[in-house]
């Protein structure tokens, strides 16, 4: 700020600024360190940001100051990704290099991402992954290497629990959403089958003799469209990492057609990176602000088969856009035939933060809308694939719908 610049800032003002850069702890909005300056609830989300990364020691050493907050992100790589997502909104871009760089150096994660036999010592978890795609724009060469090793790892372990889970259900579903009439005997679907033929019952010998056969049939190439919608804001790191894996599952499957689209204020579509899930990932910029009406326009704009197209939004709902415009987005998506399904999120973690009233209100247009975990998503698409009901289905796995909340409360 020039000389001029700082003639023209009010008293009140500068006395706000100074108390952001000195921090200290405060009592109800109210600054304890001496300055009398009340902060507004922006300003308190700005403090807070601020001294979680400068009111603490590094990992593994001890705070030097007293009375200052310990509060902090600690040694949680989740609270990192939400840390990291909460700076991107509020201050900018080039003031969150500058964070994102000091977070870094006072986390300890550069000596770590810069020594791999120190890196090859831990356990890589999906938080650990999570985090490290947040940073990754800050690391130097050298880093973002060891980094996508340590994704690499991540990703194999969950591809080798989840890949074949996914292909068995969803390759399961495809074949039997197309029938035949000449099936050879292991094709044969027998309940079809008997209902076809129930006029041929022969009471002398109590049996069916069957005129004609009805089969499973071979699955077509592309027989189903899937669009995977995915909010990359930091809440959702986890669900992000997740559904790269299985969308580069689902692209390696012939008989469906998969994008994968990857939305904050911007939208930019990584089908084409689909042969490797570590690519998309690392396509992903996790953090930012959320515009789910750009992302479903996109989306519209996209599909060409609707009545064959799946479309599962992975977001908590929290539009940052033009939310009139995303309801009637979404509700002209269901009109034209697409099957829209919005997980809330798709993690372990236990029960999402989401809006409730923007789920509330995808539920009223019957888009099915809950938290997956990973474990029930091949079965959710398999169910999607086959036309099947996916908001009976969730109730028959315990999943709370947003449907089902709503229910409760108006009862």
């Amino acid at each position: 700020m020039t000389a001029s610049q700082l003639d023209s800032v009010s008293p009140e003002e500068r006395l706000r600024r100074w108390r952001l850069l000195l921090g200290g702890p405060t009592r109800s909005g109210q600054s304890a360190d001496g300055t009398g300056c009340t902060l507004s609830d922006q300003d308190a989300r700005l403090d807070a940001a601020l001294a979680a990364l400068y009111d603490q020691a590094p990992y593994g050493k001890e705070g030097k100051s007293k009375g200052k907050r310990t509060a902090g992100l600690g040694s949680s790589a989740p609270s990192v990704a939400a840390w990291l997502s909460e700076v991107r909104e509020l201050f900018p871009q080039d003031t969150v290099r500058v964070l994102q760089a000091d977070a870094v150096d006072r986390l300890g994660l550069r000596t770590l991402l810069l020594e791999p036999e120190l890196m090859e010592q831990i356990e890589p978890d999906i938080h650990m992954a999570a985090t490290l795609m947040s940073l990754k724009d800050v690391m130097p060469d050298t880093a973002k290497e060891t980094a996508r090793v340590v994704v690499r790892k991540v990703v194999d372990e969950l591809m080798r629990r989840l890949a074949e889970p996914l292909r068995s259900a969803v390759s399961g579903s495809l074949n039997r959403s197309q029938r035949n009439n000449r099936p050879r005997h292991s094709e044969i679907d027998w309940s079809r089958t008997i209902l076809k033929n129930l006029r041929h019952y022969q009471p002398e010998q109590r049996t069916i003799v069957p005129d004609r056969l009805v089969g499973y049939g071979r699955a077509r190439r592309s027989l189903k469209d899937i669009v995977l919608c995915l909010d990359q804001s930091g809440s959702m790191a986890s669900s992000v990492v997740y559904a790269g894996v299985f969308g580069a599952v689902l692209a390696s499957l012939p008989a469906v057609s998969t994008r994968v689209v990857v939305f904050d204020t911007e939208v930019v579509d990584l089908s084409e990176q689909l042969s490797d899930p570590v690519d998309v990932l690392f396509g992903v910029q996790l953090g930012g602000g959320t515009d789910i009406n750009r992302a479903l326009g996109y989306c519209q704009g996209v599909i060409q088969r609707p009545e064959d197209t799946i479309l599962v939004l992975i977001s908590d709902l929290y539009e940052g856009g033009n939310e009139r415009q995303m309801l009637g987005r979404a509700r002209a998506l269901v009109d034209a035939g697409v099957r829209v399904i919005a997980l809330l999120a798709l993690d372990d973690d236990g029960s999402p933060g989401y809006d409730h009233r923007v789920a509330a209100a995808y539920a009223g247009m019957g888009i099915p809308t809950f938290a997956c975990t990973p474990a029930h998503f091949p079965e959710l698409m398999a169910t999607a694939i086959a036309g099947g009901d996916v908001n009976a289905w969730a109730a028959s796995q315990g999943i709370a719908t947003a449907r089902a909340e709503e229910e409760k409360l108006t009862n």
